[in-house]
């Protein structure tokens, strides 16, 4: 890539609006400061990936942009507006999602009731009104369609039990289920880690999926082949703050790590 090319790439990146972004969040517990100066910006039609190392400050910011914490000092702009998430409710009204990497799903549940959990819909009418009776069949179907939308066929049954599933099946569900409900934006913590190696290939193709549809994806990974073969754009993390951001053709995966554990100079920008 020639200097003119990635000039005009870089120009046209700053004149486009992040879909979310941070700006010097900070973040304080007693004397331990988890983010310094969080800075972040998602675009549209991207994956982003955070890296770092332990201690780094990623999972912190992740949880500040998704309102499972609320920096000291700082902003979260969506679609160029500031907001304040008091807490995850707040986030996922407005349209963000997030998976954690301990899933969240009830194991006892079937496919669609997970799906469905926290969002359940009632059957029209009095039955629904006054009944508070569930429309089952719906929710099945809806469940269904989801699922297909993504590519995940392999499962027997919208309607077989959670527990009943593999886990880069149950990680379908849940990435699913951020898929169906997130408007504005997907947040994936970790998705591959403890994923067999047709597994995460599996959930990696489902991560391209969602943002073939149209979701900006931030991806929180410590698995670098993953990380290269998957992202746009790579944030690297260290010691609370954002230190450089790379792509997997500007940067090789030693570059990265090297940058992320101090051994390498960041890039200028």
């Amino acid at each position: 890539m020639t200097s003119a090319d990635t000039s005009l790439q870089k120009d046209t990146r700053e004149t486009r609006v992040p879909v979310l972004e941070a700006r010097g969040l900070v973040k304080r517990y007693g004397p331990v400061t988890a983010i310094a100066s969080g800075d972040l910006e998602l675009y549209p039609g991207e994956i982003l990936a955070v890296i770092g190392d332990n201690g780094a400050g990623k999972t912190s910011l992740i949880k500040a942009l998704c309102g499972a914490i609320v920096p000291d000092s700082g902003e979260i702009l969506l679609d160029g507006k500031p907001v304040t998430f008091r807490n995850p409710m707040d986030a996922r009204q407005a349209g963000i999602e997030t998976v954690y990497q301990s899933l969240a799903v009830a194991p006892g549940l079937d496919i669609a009731d997970n799906l469905f959990l926290g969002r359940e819909e009632r059957k029209p009418g009095i039955l629904g009104s006054v009944f508070r009776m569930l429309d089952k069949k719906h929710m099945r179907s809806e469940a269904k369609r989801h699922m297909s939308e993504l590519g995940v066929a392999t499962l027997q049954n919208i309607g077989q039990a959670v527990e009943s599933l593999s886990g880069g099946q149950r990680q379908a569900v849940a990435v699913a289920r951020s898929a169906a409900f997130g408007s504005k934006v997907v947040i994936l913590d970790e998705p591959t880690a403890a994923l067999g190696v047709k597994e995460g290939q599996r959930v990696l193709q489902l991560i391209r999926d969602v943002r073939d549809r149209g979701l900006p994806v931030i991806l929180i990974s410590h698995n670098m082949p993953h990380v290269f073969e998957i992202a746009d754009r790579i944030h690297i993390q260290r010691l609370g703050r954002r230190v450089a951001v790379v792509t997997p053709q500007s940067h090789s995966m030693n570059d990265a790590v090297a940058i992320m554990t101090g051994a390498m100079a960041p890039p200028q920008t």
